[in-house]
């Protein structure tokens, strides 16, 4: 087992810049997924993408309590519905808010294997799989929060 350090908002631009798409899954790639696993289950979190631990990727772990899922390059190919639910991150500690997403959506990606897949997420799976692609692309979830829910928790 091998714990990441979490990048936190405040302190580390990474968070904020694009990641690059996975040409190889080798087994660095491998590696990589295994501690991302690792550090989300290790900081409770149940979902995990690859710049929060400093890696500008474009991989994502989840876990909503169905079983870990790791995409690779993973991108939403369709979304329906709305659900507006609190939401917290890992690397912004302390804070939760309202953020309005889709009710279901359909990703694309890569297995660990190179397969390709589809997830079809809704309810909580919908809202990780979102939050977990917005980190792909150097978005938080505070930037998309309904300014007057945004709330300090302890």
């Amino acid at each position: 087992m091998a714990f990441r350090q979490i990048k936190l908002h405040q302190k580390d631009e990474i968070l904020r810049k694009k990641s690059k798409t996975v040409d190889k899954i080798d087994e660095r790639v491998q590696i990589l997924i295994s501690d991302m696993i690792d550090t989300m289950h290790h900081a409770d979190g149940v979902g995990l993408a690859a710049p929060q631990i400093g890696v500008l990727k474009r991989i994502v772990v989840i876990d909503v309590g169905e079983g870990v899922q790791a995409l690779i390059n993973p991108e939403i190919v369709s979304q329906t519905g709305e659900q507006t639910e609190y939401e917290g991150c890992l690397s912004i500690p302390g804070v939760r808010a309202q953020v309005k997403r889709p009710a279901d959506v359909v990703v694309k990606a890569l297995d660990r294997d190179g397969r390709e897949i589809e997830i079809k997420g809704t309810g909580l799976m919908a809202i990780a799989l979102c939050h977990e692609l917005d980190h792909l692309d150097g978005i938080l979830f505070i930037d998309k929060a309904i300014p007057e829910s945004i709330e300090r928790v302890t």
